[in-house]
């Protein structure tokens, strides 16, 4: 658990303390990335603590990079907060596909239809496709040229906090001080265990399967989504060029079975649902699919004492809107907005600045989540009086403009 030091000012000096910053950032994806460059960007020392690479990690290849399984639909608050911080621009765009329409079918031959498009929301696009690789890389290169961000590579085992600081001591000896310690490691994070912050926690019993393939017929830039019972949810969505990424959300039985399989015989399956979309599915070369095991995790806290959590060691929920990282983009922004805004006397890891930032994201993280859970268990039940309802609630909203608007407003983070 996070321990309150008993540590006088004096003593405190006579540890090894090898870093010491305005802020300890202890995560190593893309939402711990941005932080460090986001909180560095507003004038802040910031150290990055990183886990070791795993032995099997490998470098990148010569050559042209194979399409990346894990991807992002990024919306409009990721893409205002990477352009600020000057990412955006640096992705490699001819692999950014824009979502310009979403297509969203219930389940069953009369299933419900629902559709918006970036049109009627009056935007460019409502959401871009991004990989994980390309992010990261993105991200990598302007933490190369961030001033105040020290990347330190090792494996913490305890958090002391202290009326003046928070010391994270690695499995070596090292000792990180800071004013404020991120946890930004993700939905098993440690970070929130040494701080004794309790979760709710619901499996799914569904794995996210994703992959990626050609398409037959062009799909215009449209992301596909398809709510079934027995199935779960599958989205198909684009990549540029004939190409679409798979994120099928299958109970644990079909997923045991789709993954004893070929990927061949998984675009056979996908064909029941998209063959009249986007014609005959192939997989991409080289051949890549993996399974995430499905959860919603809900802390009974998102800080702790000179402690903050963002993304999903703060929050995951199911992946069936595809905005868990846009949540995490969220946190960073209100972060970001609090600390700025304390007032003269108040320190980064001030107890009240650290209430303001819970605050800050206790709307829109619990609408989030009951919205996808609440969606995961409608579409989940598998009785028909349940069935014709939500086929009829999509059709009924399709033709509700301006509810669907205020709707797409809320996605896209406006």
């Amino acid at each position: 658990m996070c321990v309150m030091s008993t540590q006088t000012t004096s003593s405190a000096h006579h540890r090894n303390v090898a870093r010491r910053s305005d802020i300890c950032i202890v995560g190593n994806g893309a939402i711990a990335k941005t932080a460090a460059l986001g909180l560095s960007q507003a004038g802040h020392s910031v150290t990055l603590l990183v886990p070791p690479a795993r032995p099997d990690a490998q470098a990148a290849s010569g050559g042209e990079k194979p399409w990346d399984v894990r991807v992002y639909a990024l919306n409009h608050t990721a893409h205002t907060l990477l352009s600020s911080l000057k990412v955006w621009g640096a992705l490699d765009m001819a692999r950014v596909a824009p979502v310009d329409a979403m297509d969203v079918q219930g389940d069953g031959e009369q299933g419900g239809h629902l559709g918006f498009d970036a049109f009627g929301a009056h935007a460019g696009a409502l959401a871009w496709i991004v990989e994980d690789s390309n992010l990261n890389q993105a991200l990598d290169a302007a933490l190369r040229f961030a001033q105040n961000v020290e990347t330190v590579t090792g494996r913490a085992c305890r958090i002391v906090s202290s009326a003046d600081d928070v010391e994270v001591e690695l499995e070596d000896g090292t000792v990180l001080a800071a004013q404020l310690l991120v946890g930004a490691d993700g939905r098993d994070s440690w970070v929130r265990g040494q701080c004794d912050i309790g979760i709710d926690y619901r499996s799914y019993h569904q794995r996210a399967i994703v992959a990626n393939f050609s398409c037959e017929k062009p799909h215009h830039n449209v992301a596909y989504q398809w709510f079934t019972c027995k199935d779960g949810v599958i989205a198909l969505l684009p990549l540029p060029g004939n190409q679409v990424s798979l994120v099928w959300s299958a109970p644990d039985t079909l997923a045991d079975t789709i993954m004893g399989e070929s990927l061949g015989e998984l675009a056979i399956r996908l064909g029941e649902y998209a063959d009249s979309k986007l014609g005959l599915l192939k997989p991409l070369q080289p051949e890549s699919v993996k399974a995430i095991p499905l959860a919603l995790v809900r802390p009974h806290a998102v800080t702790a004492p000179r402690v903050a959590l963002v993304g999903d060691a703060a929050h995951a929920v199911h992946p069936l809107a595809g905005h868990g990282m846009n949540l995490g983009f969220g946190d960073i922004i209100a972060l970001l907005d609090t600390v700025a805004a304390r007032d003269a006397h108040q320190g980064i890891g001030d107890e009240r600045v650290l209430a303001r930032y819970a605050r800050a994201r206790k709307e829109d993280v619990l609408l989030m989540q009951l919205a996808t859970d609440g969606l995961e268990r409608l579409f989940g039940a598998n009785l028909e009086p349940v069935r014709v309802v939500r086929n009829l609630g999509l059709n009924l909203l399709d033709k509700l403009p301006l509810v669907k608007r205020r709707l797409i407003a809320h996605a896209m983070g406006r």
